[in-house]
């Protein structure tokens, strides 16, 4: 048991640090890859591997130099709609600061090569039990611009969910499902 919780830590998505892909192409720019109008699908997974919940959103992003803001608008396959503002930050060296409104704190991460790194805490609605959750955000940029984003959501430890997503310039004026 010892061995698989050792494993898990060094051989698992957690066990990623941006330097793994220092040098590889093309570069993750946030300001450039995350901005204007993008359009997003995605699954959230829950505990055991199934598929928990299904979204599409519509997000905008304003960059201001290096300070910029993220209005997100998410539509679930339950009818059930959130909206998020995250206020970002890049230093020259390639450090991302993140905030928002449901994260607790500030929310930290390093762009390098194809990847950027974020972690943070996020407090679930009381709807959702209002725990608060230390999440894991891995986003790579493809070669046409997508930016696929895989998240682990966990508590005391162990995960509770995993989302993945991909992210796009938007091409039309609503994404399915979505008003603008």
């Amino acid at each position: 048991m010892l061995v698989a919780a050792l494993a898990g830590r060094l051989a698992s998505f957690r066990a990623q640090r941006p330097s793994d892909y220092a040098g590889q192409a093309p570069a993750f720019d946030l300001v450039r890859h995350l901005d204007g109008p993008l359009d997003c699908e995605g699954v959230i997974y829950g505990p055991f591997g199934r598929v928990a919940a299904r979204f599409v959103a519509r997000m905008v992003v304003e960059w201001d130099g290096a300070r910029g803001t993220m209005r997100e608008s998410f539509r679930y396959d339950s009818g059930t709609r959130q909206e998020r503002v995250w206020t970002l930050s890049v230093d020259e060296d390639g450090r991302v600061q993140a905030e928002a409104p449901d994260v607790v704190g500030i929310g930290h991460g390093r762009q390098s090569g194809p990847s950027l790194s974020l972690r943070y805490r996020l407090r679930l609605p009381e709807s959702s039990g209002g725990h608060v959750l230390d999440v894991t955000d891995w986003m790579y940029v493809m070669e046409n611009g997508a930016v696929v984003n895989r998240s682990q959501f966990r508590k005391f430890g162990i995960k509770v969910a995993e989302l993945v997503a991909v992210m796009r310039p938007a091409v039309s004026a609503a994404a399915p499902g979505m008003t603008a």
